[in-house]
């Protein structure tokens, strides 16, 4: 499944990379499970004690987790399962003094170390580290929380060119809002929905609102090691962001920033604020996609956020259409362009090393 390191020479993946629910069962493991995934705001907990349960990518990875703020204001990532018979130990999000299982009435400190167990006083060598609840990687950046079951590469590596590049933005303004916010779901692979987003080569032949306001002759593509950015220049006339002098991009109408952190998180800057984009597989073959918007404080939305969703529907109609034709007996594997699809190449490349590890 050799992806070469030279786009000028490479093939993509090939099309039963994108069919098969044996490969598909391989990237559960190797590519979600060692990953970062963002699974909600930060603003799920707000006070000691509480207690917010999740089920990590579920019917594909179907990791039953738990975020908990203790006492001091620490927040956790533990497992939900109680160690004593496994039994989900939250059901709902609340406010709780400590973790306690409903079956046989085990309980954990909000950090996930065992409390207390009734008829255990018996029992010898007891309690130990594995009557513990799990302690899940846990980062909280941009407001948001992400987790990683056994992550195999660096947070920070992979956040901070995009942290770097935005530095000037204000951040620490973004305000939930609701609209441009709404889950999506299409009838194709995953990774079929990342490559139509990495690159901008299909804009003019797909969007033909957003090509009007994009300089497509300006666009430009950035690879970083576990991310990268594609930047789209507006047309005279559009709305674009006031760029700081003595920044990376000072001095260029920015319409967009569409920054992508390996596998499945897409974070799409505009002059009102973001749209984050999760990438959800379903299985082999289906996909959810969650847009949620997060706006600068006091700035208004502009007709961007009205064109998202238009956007979205173009996207998801030539992106079923490819996982029709990938099914051909006729369908191996495609090639690159070299200056229309360095994001894809990268993309396909950062899979293969993952499966191979």
């Amino acid at each position: 499944m050799t992806v070469a390191e030279n786009i000028q020479l490479a093939h993509t993946l090939p099309g039963s990379f994108y069919r098969d629910p044996a490969l598909f069962e391989q990237v559960k493991e190797k590519v979600f499970a060692t990953s970062w995934l963002y699974i909600a705001d930060a603003t799920v907990l707000s006070n000691p004690g509480d207690v917010f349960p999740f089920t990590l990518l579920e019917n594909v990875l179907d990791e039953p987790l738990v975020l908990s703020m203790d006492k001091h204001g620490q927040v956790k990532c533990l497992s939900n399962v109680c160690t004593h018979r496994g039994k989900i130990i939250v059901e709902k999000p609340g406010n709780y003094r400590q973790l306690c299982c409903g079956y046989h009435g085990r309980c954990f400190r909000l950090d996930g170390r065992f409390k207390s167990m009734p008829e255990f006083k018996e029992a010898k060598n007891f309690p130990t580290a594995g009557d513990d609840l799990a302690n899940i990687s846990l980062k909280k950046w941009l407001g948001l929380y992400l987790v990683s079951l056994h992550p195999n590469f660096n947070f920070e590596e992979a956040t901070r060119p995009i942290a770097e590049r935005i530095a000037w933005m204000p951040l620490d303004s973004l305000e939930y809002a609701q609209e441009g916010t709404k889950d999506y779901y299409i009838n194709a692979n995953w990774a079929l929905y990342c490559d139509n987003y990495l690159e901008g080569f299909h804009v003019p032949f797909v969007h033909p609102a957003l090509n009007k306001a994009l300089d497509f002759g300006k666009y430009e593509y950035e690879l970083f090691r576990y991310g990268n950015l594609q930047i789209g220049i507006a047309e005279e006339g559009e709305p674009h962001f006031d760029i700081p002098p003595g920044t990376p991009d000072a001095g260029k109408m920015v319409y967009a920033y569409y920054f992508w952190l390996f596998p499945n998180l897409m974070l799409n800057f505009y002059p009102w604020g973001l749209s984050l984009n999760v990438v959800q597989p379903l299985s082999h073959d289906k996909t959810k996609v969650s847009f949620r918007s997060y706006r600068f404080r006091d700035k208004p939305f502009d007709r961007t956020v009205n064109n998202l969703e238009n956007t979205e529907l173009e996207d998801e109609a030539v992106v079923e259409s490819v996982q029709k034709g990938i099914q051909s007996r006729f369908y191996s594997r495609g090639r690159f362009s070299p200056t229309m699809e360095k994001g894809v190449h990268h993309f396909h490349r950062l899979v293969e090393e993952m499966l191979e590890k």
